[in-house]
């Protein structure tokens, strides 16, 4: 297992353990941040444990185009309940991430010191959000980290059915408009799978996101 130190490196993604552990330990500050988005990275563990930083095989990803609209979304989106902004609420929509319930998970893995750093990175211009609201209240988002061809889901939430699946569905639109290649969902869930997203080679992905 690599330990990381205070030096801004991380080992060959290629040595990942089995489930996909890069390294281990280290900050959540902006230079490691981006450095590790940049080579496939993302840091995931839970609150009180060491950082551990991912890089799974295979990796889940959305081609923007590829993002499938199920009839009965089809109608949601054409009644415009929602509106939706981008990057008018990080904060906002960080916390509500970090406080939604989830099944088969106790807590979250979203503590103060990821919503700090992470809305340092918001603050660069690096890390983004998409707010839906309904009525002037926020009830859906996502946020993820942007390096202007792959975008880095990290995690979504809803008070509204249907209101984080328009998030993503206007994110994938609009990405698509902007000819980004990938969006990244890390690791396979039903739920992304019926949006359209699919598992590819950790290799491939690396490559598309070298390739820029």
């Amino acid at each position: 297992m690599f330990f990381l130190t205070e030096k801004i490196v991380f080992p060959p993604v290629e040595n990942a353990s089995v489930d996909g552990v890069v390294a281990v330990g280290g900050d959540l500050s902006t230079e490691r941040l981006i450095e590790a988005y940049n080579q496939g990275i993302f840091p995931w563990f839970d609150q009180g444990d060491l950082i551990l930083w991912w890089s799974p095989d295979p990796r889940m990803v959305l081609v923007p185009s590829h993002i499938k609209i199920s009839k009965s979304m089809k109608t949601v989106l054409k009644k415009k309940i929602f509106k939706i902004t981008y990057n008018k609420a990080f904060e906002d929509v960080i916390r509500n991430c970090a406080k939604i319930e989830r099944k088969g998970q106790d807590g979250t893995w979203i503590d103060e010191d990821m919503t700090t750093a992470y809305i340092k990175l918001n603050k660069m211009g690096v890390a983004k959000s998409v707010e839906v609201w309904y009525e002037n209240e926020l009830v859906g988002g996502l946020y993820g980290v942007d390096l202007g061809h792959i975008f880095f889901g990290e995690s979504m939430f809803s008070k509204m059915s249907n209101a984080s699946k328009t998030a993503f569905i206007y994110l994938a639109q609009k990405l698509e408009k902007e000819n980004y290649k990938l969006i990244d969902c890390q690791l396979y869930t039903d739920h992304l799978y019926s949006l359209g997203a699919r598992e590819i080679p950790r290799e491939v992905f690396i490559s598309v996101l070298k390739s820029n």
